[in-house]
């Protein structure tokens, strides 16, 4: 499966557990703000509980989100070891965190902006 567009990306988040992927994001959010495909790795990469492994959630969200963020989710190569590792203490964090981390339509605009950022980039190419 590949997404095209956002809303496809957020109805299979919907329909995921998305609490704990919210937490993720947010998480990402606190310690590195500028860097919006780790936080968007950390809100995508839980779709792998409806698509399969996270290859198949990699692979879902790499045309829409570029190839930083499919890497991140892959948790290998083309991403720093560094920010792999931000996104699983994340997740793991994410487990037994215990605060409101919002909604999922406040992620909407993120994904927009990565979204279109990967549009434009990839129109150059």
């Amino acid at each position: 499966m590949e997404l095209r567009s956002v809303e496809e990306l957020m109805d299979l988040l919907y329909a995921c557990r998305h609490q704990r992927a919210l937490r993720t994001a947010a998480l990402l959010r606190r310690s590195r703000p500028a860097d919006k495909e780790l936080q968007v790795a950390g809100l995508v990469h839980g779709i792998e509980e409806l698509l399969g492994p996270a290859a198949g959630a990699a692979h879902a969200v790499r045309h829409l989100l570029g190839e930083r963020v499919y890497h991140l989710v892959r948790g290998r190569g083309g991403a720093t070891d560094d920010d792999v590792l931000r996104l699983r203490q994340a997740d793991e964090e994410s487990r037994t965190a215990g605060f409101d981390a919002g909604v999922l339509e406040d992620w909407r605009t993120v994904l927009e902006l990565v979204a279109a950022r990967n549009s434009r980039l990839g129109a150059v190419d």
